[in-house]
């Protein structure tokens, strides 16, 4: 039986972002823009100016894949790359690179716990994040949605807007988002329950980075499987671009029809 989302009813006062939305749904409201851009700017001026030390988030992941290691759990995997950073690497001193880098990986990486989600891996520099929605499909779908839109403000309003008042040499950043929903295997790699590498696979992992390979600068793209997920106020502030795609051949999990995809409107 298909799960029907809570409030499914469209609203005719339509909100004018997938946070709006959110946040207009629930009374748990874990994502205050407001003040996330503030501490975003604060954590970049440091880290320019005094080489700002980032905690580190993916402790929350490995504890809870440790706690599902050889299941399969259903999940919105998120996938963000940075645009350009080849041409960086050969523009600036290694200590800049590493700057920029660290930064935008460990923002990202705070975007998606604040936003209930799990990081699960650096990849040089993407950030994979996973949302599990506390059983429910939907809220993981929805959370993973806003955590896109937040990611994309975050980089506009908080780490550009500090890159752009300030002399520090370092070009503006610019985002790829993909996601994609399913069912991945929590896999062990070693016999050490504490200390083995604990990882995820599965066909929505792979696809969350293929969508975002069809990403334009600072867009997000959702295959269908997290589309048809979504609230059906969010769902329309996405459209189907699949049928622009001239080498896009990838299929549906369930079917031989090629796998739909749909891009951000905003």
């Amino acid at each position: 039986m298909k799960e029907m989302h809570p409030n499914s009813e469209k609203d005719d006062n339509k909100p004018h972002s997938i946070v709006d939305m959110l946040l207009g749904k629930t009374e748990n409201k874990t994502v205050d823009s407001e003040t996330l851009i503030k501490e975003v700017q604060k954590r970049i001026h440091d880290s320019l100016k005094n080489g700002y030390r980032y905690s580190s988030i993916v402790d929350a992941s490995e504890e809870f894949l440790r706690k599902h290691v050889y299941e399969q759990v259903e999940m919105a995997v998120i996938y963000v790359d940075l645009v350009g950073s080849t041409k960086m690497s050969l523009r600036l001193p290694p200590e800049k690179l590493s700057t920029v880098i660290s930064s935008f990986v460990q923002e990202m990486s705070y975007v998606i716990s604040q936003c209930g989600g799990f990081v699960l891996k650096f990849s040089g520099d993407a950030v994979i994040g996973y949302f599990v929605g506390k059983g429910s499909s939907l809220q993981a779908a929805d959370d993973a949605a806003g955590c896109a839109e937040s990611m994309l403000r975050v980089v506009k309003e908080g780490i550009n807007k500090i890159l752009g008042e300030e002399d520090t040499g370092l070009p503006k950043l610019a985002i790829k988002i993909g996601i994609d929903f399913g069912a991945n295997t929590v896999v062990q790699y070693g016999s050490d329950e504490k200390k083995s590498l604990v990882d995820l696979l599965g066909p929505s992992m792979n696809m969350a980075a293929k969508v975002q390979g069809l990403a334009q600068p600072n867009q997000i793209v959702v295959g269908k499987d997290i589309h048809d997920r979504l609230h059906p106020n969010v769902q329309e502030m996405f459209e189907d671009t699949t049928a622009s795609l001239s080498d896009w051949a990838y299929t549906s999990k369930s079917s031989d029809t090629i796998y739909r995809v749909f891009a951000y409107k905003k």
